[in-house]
């Protein structure tokens, strides 16, 4: 029985277990099947007529396919809807309202130009829809104005950057930037010139060509720009304007040897769609392109590419993709990933938001543009398309505020119809000729087949030459001279002419120009410096050349050179010479001060030697008043090594040897300094202040304007004018009180020449206003002027030797040519040596007296009855004791005992042979 019920209950289960079986099986089918059909709609707008909208959409959907063969079990699948926008605003906007409203689509890729996408940008806003181009480079375009617009390209203003370092690698001061009248072409142009500007180089003039200019709108601004200095064009429009603007430069003889352009990215990847002329005319233009790293990625991608190509243009040049669709690949990619992102994130149901705008009325009347709803996911694709990172086809994607990162660019040469990469920028190397070091470009060829880099700059224009304004000024002829020169052929000559011709010659392209005085019919000259200055302001000279100062006044009008003199206004006075006039000036060497403490330092060494030698040697003791003679005499001997006193005592003897060291320096010094004195030119100025001039009434001299001199507030009345170096020494000479002046007041490179004339006579003092100098005049905004200053700097040793070849070489005299006094800060650490030494020996013989006599300090004042005073006059009295105990003392003694033992025993003999004489005598007597 249990057989029996055992077999229906198998049965049971089996069928059971199949059922299950064929259900789970169904729902994975269901479940497949759904994978498979999730669509998530992205709408594509592209110009379908030109090569790059071509080419972008090729390459989206080999990126659709690509990452959906990688990835197959992802639940989404993009589904690209394009929209042609027939490279018009209006359509490409229309385009994405019908994308937005009509299609329902949850992100828009494109459109393909900035213009197009500014419009476009603004919808995503409204609808809050995720508008992404890999085309749109304007930097008008940005995620802080807009924040639904993504940018999966570089900004121009990464290549502006890159640009603005080519010019600048070239020594080029100065460009003129050629750009379409768009948000494309005007967005660019303010990055590019203040990177360029950054480093003081100028943009003269901009140049903005309507997009719709017919060829003579182009030809006319191209031959105004012809006209101008600035030889190096940056281009910055569309690949259609691009073309035509560089054919009819061609055309105006601009393409040829000493022009320079450079192109912006894009024109060089269509030339498998160019014509012959127009890559023809493209011979010798730079440009820059993002750089693209190679990979294992990037060449699959290149094979399949070309395979492709063929495929479908069997008859035509094989064209390699731009990188403008290497980027409309990994944004394609990109949106894959995103899209996968958010429909993870929205599996679980959520209420669609309320429309953008309230439709409660009339739904009839709407226009389309109100119809825009908010889209259900943007915010957060927005988002998950902002973290999508991943290696592509184009290089490292990683979006940072809402563009791509910045990376290299390399730098093409156009020769012979062909791309020829010369090096790369970067921002750790700027241009290099390698990618991760610093290295030489490789050889350039530039229009006109030239091999050497144009200077940037042509003066030659339409054969004429500068006109150099030269003013003609009484005195002073050095700088400027109206005289016929034979060597020049030139009716001008002087310092100013000369440093001018020396600085053009050192210019690395030759300038023509002419000297042209201004002068009256008379010979005169027609009006001031500041008349002069304003005709170049006015253009009828291009320059002034001569001893023309730059002021603030003038610069509002014209440009200067960097000054090619001393630049200043000091006051020249006459000099007076006290050599040896002087009855005292044997006490000149030194200050008072010093004197002082030499005399001090004399008197204590000499008290301190007599306390050291008094109770020790016979020479310090003796009637107060020789005791006293025996101090100063002793001391002041000293100055002439000739102490005959001799010191027993081994503190006196180390005091001693300092002080005559001391002495021996001061004696030196004070020899060297009076020497000094006697033999020098003692040059003295007369005044040494202008305010000194003021306050006593004198008069002052100037030459030319005296506007300078009211700014220093003196009085009109006390200016005298004059017109030669002559007068001015006339003027000097006879001084103030008898119709001349106390000063003159001018600029230092005339004071220069005036000194050094007058050699001996006057003297420059200081420093009393400032003034930039002399410069050379051009009109506001010359090209030429940076490569004058940089000449001028490079030739200032030149520059200074021709003006003063001619001249007597004077002393430098800057204000008094005096020999300064000694003083006692020179020698402190000489006195704080003896003084040392000298206190050191009084303290420790001090210590030994006071030791030897302390039976004298030690008795109670109770028991012997001595008061203070007393115990102080019997200290007093043991010191004036001599000290039979010294060594000194009892050798002196010994020496005197022995002398006197010999003049005992002498006498003793004497009076001997003395008495034998006698005896002698008195036995031979009768």
């Amino acid at each position: 029985m249990g057989g029996v019920v055992s077999r229906p209950v198998f049965f049971f289960f089996f069928f059971c277990s199949l059922l299950l079986l064929a259900l789970s099986y169904g729902a994975m089918a269901d479940g497949k099947e759904n994978r498979t059909t999730l669509a998530f709609r992205v709408g594509v707008i592209l110009d379908n007529e030109t090569w790059v909208g071509n080419v972008s959409w090729a390459c989206m959907s080999m990126a659709m396919d690509d990452f959906y063969s990688t990835y197959p079990n992802y639940t989404t699948r993009v589904a690209l809807i394009g929209k042609d926008s027939n490279e018009d605003v209006v359509s490409a906007a229309s385009a994405a309202v019908q994308l937005l409203t009509n299609d329902k689509v949850q992100a828009i890729i494109g459109p393909q130009t900035s213009v197009q996408a500014k419009f476009v940008a603004e919808l995503g806003n409204k609808s809050q829809t995720p508008i992404i181009s890999f085309s749109a480079t304007s930097p008008f375009l940005a995620s802080s104005r807009t924040p639904y617009f993504v940018r999966t390209a570089l900004s121009d203003a990464s290549q502006a950057q890159a640009i603005a370092a080519l010019v600048r690698f070239f020594g080029w001061r100065q460009l003129i930037p050629i750009f379409e009248d768009t948000d494309y072409g005007t967005g660019m142009i303010p990055y590019l010139v203040d990177a360029f500007q950054a480093t003081d180089e100028r943009v003269p003039y901009r140049s903005m060509v309507p997009l719709m200019a017919n060829d003579d709108q182009i030809l006319r601004e191209l031959y105004s720009l012809k006209t101008m200095g600035t030889r190096v064009f940056v281009v910055h429009a569309s690949d259609a304007l691009t073309t035509r603007l560089l054919l009819k430069a061609r055309e105006a003889d601009m393409i040829q040897e000493g022009y320079a352009w450079i192109v912006t990215y894009g024109l060089t990847d269509r030339f498998g769609v160019l014509d012959a002329s127009a890559i023809d005319a493209m011979h010798g233009v730079l440009t820059v392109k993002p750089y693209v790293f190679g990979s294992v990625r990037h060449g699959n991608f290149s094979t399949r590419w070309s395979e492709r190509f063929r495929r479908d243009h069997p008859t035509a040049k094989l064209v390699q993709p731009s990188v403008y669709a290497l980027w409309a690949y990994d944004t394609a990619w990109a949106m894959a990933l995103a899209a996968e992102s958010v429909a993870l994130a929205s599996r679980t149901p959520s209420t669609p938001p309320s429309p953008y705008l309230n439709t409660a009325a009339n739904n009839s009347y709407l226009t389309e543009l109100e119809k825009l709803e908010f889209s259900p996911n943007g915010h957060r694709l927005l988002e998950s398309m902002q973290g999508v990172k991943f290696d592509g086809i184009s290089g490292k994607f990683e979006l940072k505020d809402g563009q791509l990162e910045l990376s290299p660019f390399e730098i093409i040469n156009v020769v012979g119809g062909a791309a020829k990469r010369v090096g790369f920028w970067t921002t750790e190397h700027g241009v290099s000729g390698d990618l991760n070091s610093k290295a030489n470009l490789e050889r350039v060829v530039w229009p006109g087949n030239a091999l050497a880099a144009p200077n940037g700059i042509d003066w030659e224009t339409g054969g004429k030459k500068l006109r150099i304004g030269v003013p003609l000024k009484k005195g002073f002829s050095e700088f400027v001279n109206r005289e016929w020169n034979p060597l020049t052929r030139r009716n001008v000559s002087g310092f100013c002419i000369e440093v001018f011709d020396l600085v053009m010659a050192s210019l690395p392209y030759d300038v023509p120009y002419e000297y042209i005085p201004y002068e009256d019919s008379n010979g005169e000259m027609k009006g001031s410096y500041n008349d002069l200055v304003y005709e170049v302001y006015l253009q009828n000279f291009d320059a002034v050349v001569g001893d023309v100062t730059i002021t603030p006044n003038r610069s509002l009008y014209v440009d200067f050179s960097a000054p090619f003199t001393e630049v200043g206004m000091s006051m020249v006075v006459p000099v007076k010479d006290d050599r040896g006039r002087s009855a005292w000036i044997f006490l000149k060497p030194l200050t008072t001060e010093l004197w002082l403490a030499t005399g001090a330092f004399f008197i204590f060494t000499g008290l301190v030697v007599w306390v050291l030698e008094h109770r020790v040697n016979d020479s310090f003791r003796g009637p107060p008043l020789h005791q006293l003679g025996t101090i100063f005499y002793f001391s002041f001997s000293t100055l002439v090594f000739a102490h005959k006193e001799k010191v027993t005592s081994n503190l006196t003897r180390v005091v001693v040897i300092i002080w005559v060291f001391v002495v021996l320096i001061l004696t030196s010094s004070y020899t060297a300094s009076l020497t000094s004195m006697l033999t020098v030119q003692q040059l003295h100025p007369t005044v040494t202040n202008l305010h000194d001039l003021i306050r006593n009434g004198e008069y002052i001299g100037y030459m030319g304007d005296p506007s300078m001199l009211h700014l220093l507030n003196i009085d009109k009345s006390k200016l005298r004018r004059y017109e030669s170096p002559d007068e001015y020494d006339e003027a000097l000479s006879k001084g103030s009180a008898k119709g001349g002046v106390g000063a003159i007041i001018d600029e230092i490179p005339y004071i220069k020449v005036f000194i050094s004339k007058y050699c001996g006579k006057y003297t420059m003092v200081g420093n009393i206003y400032r003034t930039e100098g002399f410069g050379f005049v051009f009109h506001k905004g010359s090209p030429v002027v940076p490569y004058i200053s940089r000449a001028i700097l490079k030739v200032t040793a030149e520059i200074e030797k021709k003006l003063y070849r001619n001249r007597t070489t004077c002393p430098e005299q800057n204000g008094a040519a005096t020999s300064d006094s000694l003083t006692f800060n020179c020698f402190w650490g000489l006195f704080l040596i003896t003084g040392t030494t000298s206190v050191l020996a009084l303290f420790l013989f001090s210590a030994f007296f006071l030791y030897e006599h302390r039976h004298m300090l030690s008795t109670s004042t109770d028991s012997d009855g001595f008061s203070v005073w007393q115990r102080f006059v019997l200290m007093a009295k043991s010191f004036d004791r001599k000290d039979h105990s010294s060594y000194a003392l009892r050798r002196c003694c010994l020496k005197v005992e022995e002398m006197k033992a010999a003049h005992d025993h002498s006498g003793r003999s004497y009076a001997t042979s003395n008495s034998h004489s006698a005896s002698d005598l008195s036995s031979r007597s009768p």
